[in-house]
């Protein structure tokens, strides 16, 4: 049988632990991943205490507390704290999610926060999401249209609007994608759940013009078709979106062009 090893410095060894303070009663452990590519030290996970007294409900509030008070050198994105601009999206407790989203009353025990899997890391709980960004725009999502610009906006029915209820709400935040097995392993050439949402998007607004273009892009043995229908993406999206339906529709629009 073949064995399989992790090369020698990306093996995750045992880090620090900083005791809550003397007398804290409420205290909840924070096992998080420290990851500094200029230390030329191996990834560890350090362990945080924290007096859950002294803190806010959120996950990103005790990540807030932990730069803020205890260990300023802990490295991770965040901006809203409301769910909106996906800056923190992390895997905690085993799931990709929003840490200003999370409950920490929601995790049993100590609470593991790792940074979204199969991306490269920064710098601790921040991944390297140029590849990400670099798909986002190769599916060109803006409107595209032929005809001359009206002298107000363009309008839509009712139903026509509707179609783009559980598109539009997407932020970006690459949560699904990131939980993909598919996009883990064809992430060079898949566009993953979270683009081809996007894409769906754009293919269903009626104010659009450019449908059969975006078809022809999308037409590829694995830009699309990589997608096996794993559902981890409608599982972990935070905003309870369902990329797997927008993957399936675009198949089926395609389908229905050949005749």
């Amino acid at each position: 049988m073949a064995q399989f090893s992790l090369p020698k410095n990306s093996k995750v060894q045992k880090g620090k632990h900083f005791p809550a303070p003397e007398g804290a009663k409420n205290v909840r452990s924070f096992k998080i991943y420290r990851y500094d590519p200029d230390s030329g030290s191996n990834p560890t996970v350090d362990v945080y205490d924290i007096d859950m007294d002294a803190c806010g409900p959120m996950v990103l509030d005790a990540l807030i507390k932990i730069k803020n008070e205890i260990d300023a050198t802990l490295t991770f994105r965040r901006s809203c704290r409301e769910g909106i601009c996906g800056s923190c999206a992390m895997n905690i407790d085993g799931t990709n999610t929003l840490a200003c989203l999370k409950g920490c009353d929601e995790v049993k025990g100590e609470v593991a926060i790792y940074p979204l899997p199969h991306m490269p890391v920064i710098k601790d709980l921040v991944p390297d999401m140029t590849h990400f960004y670099a798909q986002y725009e190769s599916i060109e999502p803006w409107l595209k249209t032929d005809t001359p610009a009206p002298t107000r906006e363009r309008l839509q029915t009712k139903e026509d609007r509707e179609l783009l209820d559980g598109l539009y709400e997407c932020i970006l935040c690459a949560c699904c994608s990131t939980s993909c097995p598919s996009y883990w392993w064809n992430g060079d050439r898949y566009l993953g759940p979270a683009i081809l949402l996007q894409a769906y998007r754009w293919l269903v607004d009626s104010r659009d013009e450019a449908t059969g273009e975006r078809l022809d892009q999308l037409e590829d043995p694995f830009k699309l078709y990589r997608c096996h229908t794993i559902m981890n993406c409608a599982k972990t999206c935070p905003k309870g979106l369902n990329p797997a339906r927008a993957i399936a529709e675009t198949k089926k629009m395609l389908v229905e062009r050949r005749g």
